[in-house]
């Protein structure tokens, strides 16, 4: 049996208790996790510290000297032991709160020791409070390293006595009893081209470093090493998926493509979105179903990218469909579609939840006979009734609203064996790290270039005291015949405090902009549907100049007259969410504003995130700025989180090694798809075993 397969209790010094301890706090069930326990950080223990030369600064020090008096001293609650420590140049007290009897029994009057903790002082003496002790001689012989790692703990574990030098303790020893039984995992040719130093080498220096600069080398070779094998799952998983997953070749470029292309574009298409229709036209004609992420700001021109992949669907003899997270937005997309198709013979249809009984019979006949083209809808479209002739695109906005369950559904109503092509498109951009690991098994296509003629949105940042100053810019704005929206922030555990600011706020900008000079709309999230779509309707068309409301209106509405946006207490929002808010204006020709209100106490994280809206309207740099403050679990969200359960690369931190990773994943991947030649028979018996596992490889795409 492999010794790194044992069971955790077996190591000496663990037993059954501490091994029970270590399995639910840290999931080190054998020999093997504990290996891989990582250290956070490094505590640098080269120095040694007389004790004249200590500072009140809360630093951490280690001291040679010996104890040459123990007392017990009365406090108020308990007792505490106090030890006279000293050195050649004074002396300080160690002190102990708890453990008195054992520590007591333990101590040796007059012997050299090692001592390291955390100094403080009192009056003229410094103090030390349950430091780490060690008989000098017992310290030189010891397999720990100047560099002293420190490892992830719990509460729980620090309560029942697993401290960092226990956990070291045993590092040490699980190094004594499997005398390095470590095998190499990578090919021989990539170690030599990279300089890097053996997995043993490397696993030795990560727990016990002797210097900085092998410390170095251990952390990029296990890194290179981690995120060098998620890329080879992503691009296995992408290769097998073109081999083995065929899809309907979109062979004609014909009538309906070219008509609109030369006839009816309402406006040039920029190169972004040239180069994007060029990548889908590649995909739909080669003979394997399209799987392609497509991501451009709010506001770059998804909807036609999307419409003239449609057009090559019917002209190759199939039917699409377009689904959205919500209502508005599905009928926002059915708008658009069929003003930028009104010239062509080509029929479109919307189906959503409050769609009536009488016009689902008619989709769903016209669905199952072929003479509906495209059908546009929310999550109504997966219902058994709704029946395609033959489904050859589908295309999902906002992917992150849908789980994966749902794409499998659409993917199954392809009609005949083969299933449809799929776009998944996102106005959440989404930066270049994280989507080489998350959907590093789709392709990716961006358009990161606005229309021409689009103004870049102006934003700046206000505080409370400014807002006379604010709501005189939004009266001459008013004036000159725009609208306005006004945001509250919605935290979803205190809905009765944020409905509280929502009309506290709803009925000072009332007073501040009374009838009928002013008229207003609001929407939150405990209105009935019906009235928000009124309230939104009403906004849409014109009739109220203001709009005020919650969230609800992230992701939806577009009224080109809108041209500014306030953010009321900005700092509560995260950065991709001002990003998404931002975009709901400037969405006409007009120059458009985005006005974000904080108070003057602002925490570091929220003083980056207004500056940098401030600086830039490029999504993609928001989005790096977002994924540095918040980490990739947040960015997420809910059920993609767990997603990277790295072990020790960073995906943000370490976003040089994860391109060297993928670029030499890919190359191994061109020149030897299988592994199956002999220098790859090591990597490939890793690859097979890693796949085994329930670790993160499932939770991708």
């Amino acid at each position: 049996m492999n010794l790194l397969e044992t069971p955790i209790e077996y190591l000496k010094g663990v037993g059954p208790n501490r091994g029970d301890l270590l399995r639910k706090e840290l999931g080190i069930h054998k020999y093997g996790d504990l290996v891989n326990l990582f250290p956070n950080r490094y505590i640098d223990r080269t120095r040694y510290f007389k004790i004249n030369q200590l500072q009140n600064n809360n630093s951490e020090v280690q001291i040679i000297g010996k104890v040459i008096h123990i007392k017990t001293v009365e406090q108020k609650r308990g007792k505490r032991l106090v030890a006279t420590f000293i050195d050649d140049t004074g002396e300080m007290d160690l002190v102990w709160f708890q453990g008195h009897k054992w520590i007591r029994e333990g101590l040796k009057i007059n012997e050299v020791y090692v001592i390291f903790g955390k100094v403080t002082q009192f009056g003229s003496t410094f103090n030390m409070a349950h430091p780490e002790m060690e008989l000098l001689a017992e310290h030189k012989a010891s397999l720990r390293s100047a560099m002293q790692p420190v490892y992830p703990s719990t509460e729980k574990l620090a309560n029942k006595g697993i401290s960092n030098r226990v956990i070291n303790k045993l590092m040490q020893q699980l190094f004594i009893e499997t005398h390095v039984l470590f095998t190499e995992t990578l090919p021989t040719y990539l170690i030599d081209e990279l300089k890097l130093i053996s997995k043993k080498e490397a696993l030795f220096n990560i727990h016990f470093p002797k210097n900085q600069e092998l410390l170095s080398k251990a952390q990029f070779r296990l890194k290179f090493e981690e995120l060098f094998f998620i890329q080879l799952q992503l691009i296995t998983k992408n290769l097998i998926r073109k081999h083995k997953i065929k899809g309907h070749p979109f062979e004609i470029i014909g009538d309906n493509f070219t008509n609109f292309y030369n006839n009816h574009l309402p406006f040039e298409l920029t190169n972004a979105q040239k180069r994007v229709v060029k990548e889908i036209r590649n995909d739909l004609g080669s003979n394997a179903q399209m799987n392609r992420l497509l991501q451009g700001d709010v506001g770059s021109g998804k909807t036609i990218v999307a419409l003239l992949c449609m057009l090559m669907a019917k002209d190759n003899g199939f039917q699409s469909c377009l689904m959205a997270p919500t209502e508005i937005l599905a009928t926002q997309h059915f708008n658009g579609l069929t003003e930028l198709a009104k010239d062509l013979d080509i029929n479109i249809q919307i189906l959503t939840g409050s769609s009536k009984t009488k016009e689902r019979k008619g989709i769903h006949e016209a669905l199952e006979n072929g003479s509906l083209d495209i059908l546009i809808g929310t999550h109504a479209l997966l219902e058994d009734k709704v029946v395609f002739q033959n489904l050859g695109l589908a295309i999902i906005d906002e992917q992150h609203r849908f789980g994966v369950e749902q794409r499998s559904k659409l993917w199954k109503k392809g009609g005949g064996d083969l299933p449809p092509h799929m776009l998944v498109m996102t106005a959440t951009p989404i930066p270049r790290t994280l989507a080489m690991s998350l959907y590093g098994d789709l392709d990716i296509s961006v358009i990161d270039e606005l229309p021409a003629g689009r103004k870049p949105i102006q934003t700046v940042h206000r505080y409370d005291s400014n807002r006379l100053k604010v709501w005189k810019f939004l009266k001459d704005e008013i004036a000159k015949g725009r609208q306005v929206y006004i945001v509250y922030p919605l935290i979803q555990e205190s809905e009765k405090m944020d409905y509280k600011d929502l009309m506290d706020g709803y009925e000072s900008i009332s007073r501040d902009f009374p009838l009928p000079d002013y008229s207003i709309s609001i929407v939150h999230g405990q209105m009935k549907p019906a009235d928000k779509e009124e309230e939104m309707r009403r906004f849409a068309t014109g009739k109220t100049n203001i709009m005020i409301a919650t969230t609800v209106i992230e992701v939806g509405v577009n009224v080109p007259n809108a041209s500014v946006m306030v953010i009321e207490s900005a700092e509560r929002f995260g950065l991709s969410q001002l990003h998404q808010l931002r975009g709901r204006v400037g969405r006409g020709a007009e120059q458009s504003y985005c006005i974000l209100m904080t108070g003057f106490k602002l925490s570091e994280d929220s003083k980056t995130r207004m500056e940098t809206m401030v600086r830039t309207n490029d999504g993609f740099e928001i989005s790096e700025v977002d994924l540095k403050l918040r980490g990739p679990g947040d960015i997420m969200g809910k059920q993609q989180s767990g997603v990277l359960n790295l072990q020790i690369a960073d995906i943000v931190k370490d976003k040089d090694i994860l391109q060297l990773a993928r670029h030499h994943a890919v190359k191994l991947l061109k020149a030897d798809a299988s592994m199956e030649k002999p220098e790859h028979a090591t990597l490939r018996k890793v690859f097979i075993e890693i796949s085994k596992k329930k670790t993160i490889w499932n939770y991708i795409s």
